[in-house]
């Protein structure tokens, strides 16, 4: 049979499920692996009921017991089991069993592929739904170097069946993603959701390697992941590779600042390292444990009614260069974020925000959908080991500066305010410099598409060097 691996689909439509299975093992060509460790072998079975699959399955396994798991792959350092590590330990180890045990010379048109998985299901109390990595290691090409797409997923389904379940039908639509999709990474992002409600399961993190995701930017499918609903919050980290926000934020403190970065001045620099000075001052802070996020809502990035990826990117390689772990989040209101992050620490959480941005979280508007109003959210904002660090605000006519103590709510917000105020739950940060805030990015911005000069000294070293040498932010040198 000749290798055929893109183009259009024989199916009408969205091809079923045995229909993907299928197709996969009438090709003669497509021969792998399966290492499942967890919620039963639900990928390998769609494979063994629709038929065909001597032709296509080398070998499947599971390795529940971790001795027995570790005599094969070896331990993990963090002796955690459920984790990329160990993915990537079962992908390459059943590789290279593949590239040992069959010929390559009686086989010269086979392309080799393994997937594996590694998860745990929800627990018998229920308290935690459970998660697991995925992926799959394939070529398209005998003899090719092989490429790599890895993926996490957490379940949101709350009986074990049902999870199993969702993960097997998941597991199928990568394995055809994987050999039909390939040269279109955002549509196979879509697909993976064929045949699984999406209120099933979530995917917060994703990443595609080797030769055939060469032109790939992991960044921007991460953006799509957000953008599509499959998660609300994902995180890169200065090297551009995504990274899982759960194993990030886990038992960590946490210091975000949210804003556009559109481009990151001196104004983001300042706030940020003056909220670190005031971190690091308090008795009990943990510099070693504690986790600085650049985060840009989906909001923020959809300045002109939808998302531009070209702006994304600009954005993200500014952060990057300067060192910073970003988040790109669908949390509009801040109460939301402490949340999401209150899911995975118990530590210190600090927002880092200007005045305009407290202002409106005291805004009632932003709060009717909740049964409990403004008490609720802010209920779930101001908790224990929350406090919000103050950026002041300058008058550019005046020199009048507007801080924790004079800025002004709504009138029946007042007292509510000055009671989170005056509890300590929001902390001025002082020894700024009035003339950084005199900067605004949307006027740099200005500056830049058309042309003018003087911006350059408002933004971090090595910022505008960046800008100028890359042509972002529409700059033409």
């Amino acid at each position: 049979m000749p290798i055929q691996l893109t183009g259009d689909q024989p199916f009408e439509n969205t091809p079923s499920l045995e229909a993907k299975a299928l197709r996969i093992n009438l090709n003669t060509n497509i021969y792998g692996t399966f290492a499942e460790i967890g919620a039963g072998q639900e990928v390998a079975r769609h494979f063994f009921r629709c038929g065909g699959a001597s032709g296509t399955i080398a070998k499947t396994m599971s390795a529940y017991d971790k001795d027995f798991s570790d005599a094969i792959y070896g331990k993990e350092a963090d002796s955690r089991y459920v984790s990329q590590s160990r993915l990537l330990k079962m992908l390459d180890w059943e590789m290279g069993l593949l590239e040992k045990r069959i010929d390559r010379k009686k086989n010269n048109e086979r392309l080799f592929f393994t997937y594996a998985n590694t998860v745990t299901t929800i627990d018998f109390a229920k308290r935690f739904k459970g998660h697991g990595w995925m992926g799959i290691k394939f070529q398209t090409h005998p003899n090719d170097p092989y490429s790599m797409i890895t993926t996490h997923v957490r379940f949101r389904e709350n009986d074990a069946k049902s999870q199993q379940l969702s993960l097997g039908v998941m597991g199928v639509n990568l394995i055809y993603g994987a050999f039909y999709q390939h040269d279109r990474p955002k549509k196979l992002l879509q697909y993976l959701f064929d045949h699984i409600d999406r209120d099933a399961i979530e995917i917060d993190t994703i990443n595609f390697s080797g030769p055939l995701f060469s032109n790939v930017d992991n960044r921007l499918l991460s953006l799509e992941l957000v953008r599509l609903g499959m998660t609300d919050a994902v995180m890169f980290g200065p090297d551009g590779n995504n990274l899982l926000p759960a194993r990030e934020l886990y038992k960590k403190n946490i210091i975000a600042l949210r804003g556009s970065f559109r481009p990151v001045t001196k104004v983001n620099v300042d706030m940020y390292r003056k909220s670190l000075d005031i971190y690091e001052r308090e008795s009990d802070s943990d510099p070693d444990n504690t986790l600085v996020l650049f985060e840009i809502t989906l909001s923020n990035l959809m300045t002109t009614g939808e998302i531009d990826e070209q702006d994304f990117m600009d954005r993200a390689r500014l952060l990057c260069s300067l060192g910073q772990t970003v988040m790109i989040s669908n949390f509009k209101e801040y109460y939301r974020l402490a949340e999401y992050f209150s899911e995975y620490t118990k530590k210190k959480i600090r927002l880092v925000m200007g005045v305009n941005n407290l202002i409106e979280i005291f805004n009632e508007k932003y709060y009717r959908h909740l049964s409990g109003g403004i008490l609720e959210a802010f209920g779930k904002l101001f908790f224990k080991n929350l406090k919000v660090y103050l950026y002041p605000i300058i008058d550019p006519k005046t020199d009048k500066i507007t801080d924790s103590n004079n800025l002004r709510v709504q009138a029946r917000m007042k007292e509510l305010y000055n009671f989170f105020k005056y509890n300590g739950k929001v902390i001025d940060i002082l020894d700024y410099n009035t003339e950084d805030m005199k900067i605004f990015s949307r006027d740099i911005l200005a500056q830049i598409e058309s042309g003018q000069k003087g911006w350059e000294d408002k933004l971090p070293e090595g910022v505008s060097k960046l800008i100028k040498n890359q042509k972002l932010f529409g700059y033409k040198g």
